[in-house]
């Protein structure tokens, strides 16, 4: 693996995590950021080591984080961040509602 992406989704994700955080704590968020940047850093190196998700979707993995859950997938030498969602969210619904679309 050489590199990390973000999909559209993941990127409004962020933001609406970093708005959350500009509220509460910048100190809080900037931590969120690095320790963001570290975990998919260490996926590159280790592209599995995060849960199977498989039965949402295909290929699909996720690393926890603070509280939420970064979804991604193995696509070639890259790492594609999908989703970056509370680990209280309904995951089949939240994919199933993203497929309708």
């Amino acid at each position: 693996m050489s590199k990390y992406s973000l999909s559209q989704e993941a990127i409004h994700d962020l933001d609406e995590i970093s708005s959350y955080f500009a509220q509460v704590s910048i100190e809080a968020g900037e931590r969120f950021v690095k320790r963001f940047a570290d975990k998919c850093r260490n996926l590159i190196k280790f592209p599995s080591m995060g849960r199977s998700y498989s039965e949402i979707m295909p290929s699909l993995r996720g690393v926890p984080l603070d509280g939420y859950i970064i979804l991604y997938q193995v696509k070639g030498e890259e790492i594609e961040v999908v989703r970056v969602v509370s680990g209280y969210r309904d995951l089949d619904s939240l994919f199933s509602n993203e497929e309708e679309s």
